[in-house]
């Protein structure tokens, strides 16, 4: 706050000010010049006059109509400006822009010889439909949208370039099809940028006045709109000409007040973030789960009444697919599998759920999900549901119509729809705010809406992008419980990307760890966490991995030290030697007796992990070491950051892992 009145208070330059000062008292100048000269006794006969009140009439329905056109064909063109990549975008954008920059009665003279009785495309609107467009009020609106239409492209694409393809690639997932994703969640997303392009639309069309007079010419009552009756009154009655200017004056400033703003920048995208004032910690209980409550594949409806199903009734979705591009790998699982994604940042994780959804360009799936090959399906058509990282709700609906929206998409009649998205919200604990926004929502609660209503959907393949990683320890352990209570009886398969173990050991039934794009190990979780492949993965599972070489009795590490192991493995073998944390003894002297490995080092950090402490050791001939030990041990060896420390490791206590 100080720095901000600060910066508020310092005085800028006079090379800078004084231009600045003369800028705006030269915009100013006009406009003070037609309130002094405004007749105020006489304005309102000034602009009752018939002549004016006709004008002012026929401007509103040229605006207007120009409006309507613009905003029929304005808003696909802004959506395909910036949603598509296609040859000649820049060209096409350029052409937006030419009408902003050519002169009025350029245009005015290009649409009469494009549209005109003479031009281009007029003698066959003429001869084949009756249309003339000059010197006719369609001409008029024609020349108002040709100059008014690229405000409302710029602004709107603006708006469009702001928001997150996340919510359209959601809404597709639940299975919308594009043109209602774009009337469902695109264009509610970008209503404030829409509506100011509207506006500014509006206006420029209202005061158009070289290209109308050019293409459209000057006839009372038929062209005449009130911009040009401005120029007539000019001629022969000045008073009333800044009267009628005064108005328009008006007209503009309101809808520049009213907008303040909004045109600069891209529409903001209300109701995005979460609240932090609502609290989760006492959340609703969460009803279990019963086989009577039918989860079917995304596209069929729920029949009303449906009872409880044998487990010969219930549908279950295999998944087979081979994925190429950038990602190598092969995937199946039988239905009710969990499987948890983990690998480095940029190992491929998110491009492997994408190239499943039919989302990315950089890989290809070719995708089986029971008896159905999808693989050449739109995203809306695979029954593959996909909750992002922060769930990506839909800002302009409450909680209840976000989890009923697929089953809308696919066609489910709304009260069935909302009531089977309310008994989603009940199973997972968050009925009570089904008509919140997610404004209005905690974290933990907007995760949980996001998940019933990928649920809800009733996906064949259901995806999840990290869906733990925003939430506080607290709210994600009961996510978690709640998370493997209904993933229990999913009939489908379920990927999880996550960074954290306890997720991966928890949720999962096998471990995928990814590398370059490949599969690096694909086991079940106690498998990976007792021979992890990768130092990564040793160290997401809190283990110390040291690359090397076998050799006779050991391990040479690649920095040139070596580690005794009690098992061996062909020499020059490629192996990680991991090594738990609470398998290395700290000792403030050369430690005697039996282990094997023992390393001089400096203790460069000291974390809590539960009701243990873990101390980070580097030393100059290994690398570095994670000790766990008791806070009393710690006390007892008067360990702090920057302390000379013995490591010691029994060669029993490694583990060799080849590569």
């Amino acid at each position: 706050m100080t720095r901000s009145r600060f910066r508020s208070r310092r005085r800028p330059p006079v090379a800078l000010a004084l231009p600045a000062l003369l800028a705006i008292a030269f915009l100013l100048m006009p406009l003070l010049g037609i309130l002094a000269r405004t007749s105020w006794g006489e304005l309102g006969t000034h602009l009752t006059g018939p002549d004016v009140t006709e004008a002012l009439r026929l401007s509103l329905v040229v605006s207007f109509w120009a409006l309507g056109l613009s905003l029929l064909l304005g808003v696909p063109l802004a959506w395909l400006l910036s949603r598509v990549d296609f040859p000649g975008k820049s060209l096409v954008r350029s052409l937006v822009l030419l009408p902003m920059v050519l002169p009025p009665t350029v245009g005015g003279v290009a649409l009469l010889l494009g549209f005109g009785r003479r031009g281009l495309l007029g003698p066959w609107l003429e001869n084949t439909f009756g249309i003339t467009l000059p010197f006719h009020t369609s001409g008029a609106v024609v020349a108002a949208t040709f100059v008014a239409m690229p405000f409302l492209v710029i602004s709107l694409e603006g708006a469009l370039g702001g928001l997150r393809p996340r919510y359209e690639e959601t809404a597709a997932s639940l299975g919308a099809s594009p043109f209602r994703v774009f009337l469902t969640v695109t264009l509610p997303m970008v209503a404030p940028g829409l509506a100011a392009g509207a506006a500014l639309t509006w206006a420029r069309a209202l005061g158009e006045f070289g290209a109308t007079i050019t293409f459209a010419g000057n006839l009372p009552g038929t062209t005449q709109t009130l911009p040009l009756q401005v120029y007539l009154l000019l001629q022969d009655s000045p008073e009333a000409a800044t009267s009628v200017s005064l108005l328009l004056l008006a007209i503009a400033m309101a809808v520049l007040i009213a907008l303040r703003g909004r045109w600069t920048g891209g529409a903001s995208v209300r109701g995005a973030a979460p609240s932090p004032a609502v609290d989760d910690t006492d959340p609703a209980p969460v009803p279990p789960v019963t086989p009577a409550d039918p989860v079917g594949p995304q596209g069929s409806a729920p029949s009303k009444g449906d009872g409880p199903k044998s487990a010969a009734e219930t549908p279950s979705w295999p998944l087979d697919a081979d994925v190429t591009g950038f990602n190598e790998l092969t995937l199946h699982a039988e239905p009710g599998t969990t499987i948890a994604v983990v690998g480095e940042n940029g190992a491929g994780k998110t491009t492997l759920l994408r190239a499943l959804l039919g989302l990315t360009d950089r890989a290809h799936a070719t995708l089986r999900l029971g008896d159905t090959d999808v693989t050449a399906l739109p995203p809306h058509q695979r029954g593959v549901s996909w909750v992002p990282q922060d769930g990506a709700l839909f800002p302009h609906l409450s909680a209840l119509t976000n989890t009923a929206y697929g089953l809308r998409a696919q066609g489910t009649p709304r009260a069935e729809a909302r009531a089977a998205a309310q008994s989603w919200l009940d199973r997972l604990g968050v009925g009570h705010l089904a008509h919140r926004k997610p404004a209005q929502l905690s974290g933990g609660q907007a995760q949980r809406v996001a998940l019933a209503r990928a649920l809800a959907a009733r996906p064949r393949l259901l995806l999840l992008d990290e869906p733990l990683a925003a939430l506080d320890q607290t709210t994600r352990a009961h996510v978690r419980h709640t998370l493997r209570t209904h993933l229990a009886d999913f009939p489908g398969v379920c990927l999880i990307v996550t960074h954290d173990p306890v997720e991966a050991v928890s949720l999962a039934d096998r471990v995928l760890v990814l590398h370059d794009g490949r599969t690096l190990q694909d086991a079940p979780p106690t498998e990976v966490t007792r021979h992890p492949r990768s130092p990564w993965v040793a160290r997401m599972l809190g283990r110390n991995a040291w690359p090397g070489q076998a050799t006779a009795d050991g391990l040479a590490l690649t920095g040139g030290a070596r580690i005794v192991t009690a098992e061996q493995l062909p020499p020059d073998t490629r192996a990680l030697a991991i090594i738990a944390p609470e398998s290395v003894s700290l000792h403030r002297t050369r430690p005697d007796g039996s282990p094997r490995n023992i390393w001089p080092g400096t203790v460069r950090e000291i974390t809590t992990s539960g009701s243990r402490l873990r101390v980070l050791v580097a030393s100059d001939r290994t690398p570095d070491l994670i000790a766990e030990i008791t806070p009393h041990a710690a006390a007892e060896l008067h360990l702090a950051e920057g302390a000379t420390v013995w490591s010691s490791v029994k060669a029993t206590e490694v583990t060799l892992v080849s590569l």
